[in-house]
């Protein structure tokens, strides 16, 4: 039996919903949309509450940020400027979004994202999932340049055995630290040992390990498909 979270895939991005009164946070797995958390605005035209809003969106978005989701879309309905203004918010405050290997892409939708059925439409338009396609593009190259500094480092365990040896026990103090666990999806796709690779995955999210399916067909797939298709970054600690 597959562990009850792959049912319903792998993290792919953020969804924010951001409508006059309220912003619905959704995390899109590759086969379901999840919601977050429901957000209020007492009144946009109060800057102190819209300045508090935009934060409380910030924060309910860390934690999933911190497994490695990188992709962040701003959806708002037709002739509003909504999402502009909180991505705004985020440029003017929050630049550790924006730099560094661990940045994150940021992109606005027209359309809403507060129900369900809401949900459900817009991630089925083509431009939804062109969005998805560019901000994976973009996320890989990033994990690409982290992947080629962390092997020059020595910071690259290249088989699911290494990876399960350093997620499934702690590392002495003072030792590097397991970070990233990269695999492609054909590898996710074709082991014969599924359970125990599923398994993995959600360890190292429930450790907050950042876990990252990526296309083998991209640059990044295909070096890592050049290192067994399965790696685990470290980090110094």
């Amino acid at each position: 039996m597959k562990p009850k979270g792959y049912r319903r895939g792998y993290p792919v991005a953020v969804l924010i919903g951001v409508e006059a009164d309220h912003a619905a946070v959704w995390q899109i797995y590759s086969q379901v949309a999840k919601p977050q958390q429901t957000i209020p605005l007492s009144d946009r035209r109060d800057q102190k509450a819209l300045y508090n809003f935009h934060e409380s969106i910030v924060n309910a978005i860390r934690p999933i940020l911190k497994v490695g989701v990188r992709s962040i879309i701003l959806a708002s309905p037709p002739r509003t400027n909504f999402g502009q203004s909180l991505q705004n918010h985020l440029s003017a405050h929050h630049q550790w979004l924006l730099q560094g290997p661990n940045k994150a892409t940021i992109s606005l939708i027209e359309g809403a994202a507060s129900t369900p059925p809401q949900v459900a439409a817009l991630t089925q338009k083509p431009a939804f999932k062109q969005l998805i396609q560019d901000n994976a593009a973009e996320e890989t190259e990033n994990l690409l340049e982290l992947l080629e500094k962390r092997l020059n480092d020595n910071l690259v365990a290249f088989s699911q055995d290494d990876a399960e040896n350093l997620i499934f026990n702690p590392q002495a103090p003072g030792k590097p630290q397991p970070e990233y666990l990269l695999l492609t999806n054909t590898y996710l796709a074709g082991t014969r040992q599924k359970n125990r690779l599923h398994r993995l995955m959600q360890i190292a999210q429930n450790k907050q390990i950042k876990t990252r399916v990526i296309d083998a067909e991209s640059n990044a797939g295909a070096r890592l498909t050049q290192l067994g298709g399965i790696v685990c970054l470290e980090k110094r600690a």
